[in-house]
């Protein structure tokens, strides 16, 4: 009998580095998993974020790296119509109020 696989979403950071800009960017992607428990897909997340790290050369001629940094967060999810996979709350400062309001 086959083992019940889950299904996980993995939160993967990569840094991604331009040769001659100091400044560096990140990448926050959600990548699915489907593992039998939490400890085999905490395994598999890194093997499937591997993949996407690498090394080339953009239009200019200059080396970009694509770097994995972290996992950063690992969910169990219900696939099914309407579930839930992300969800952010932020807090701003409000804009000063327009004239027009008292």
């Amino acid at each position: 009998m086959e083992p019940i696989q889950q299904s996980f979403v993995a939160q993967l950071i990569y840094r991604i580095r331009c040769e001659g800009v100091p400044d560096e960017q990140y990448e926050e992607q959600w990548r699915l998993i489907f593992a039998e428990d939490e400890r085999a897909a905490l395994k598999a997340a890194p093997e499937i974020a591997l993949v996407d790290e690498a090394v080339f050369a953009d239009r200019q001629g200059r080396m970009i790296e694509w770097q994995l940094v972290a996992i950063k967060d690992m969910k169990l999810v219900d696939l099914q119509q309407g579930a839930l996979l992300a969800s952010t709350v932020r807090e701003v400062a409000p804009v000063a109020m327009p004239l027009w309001m008292e």
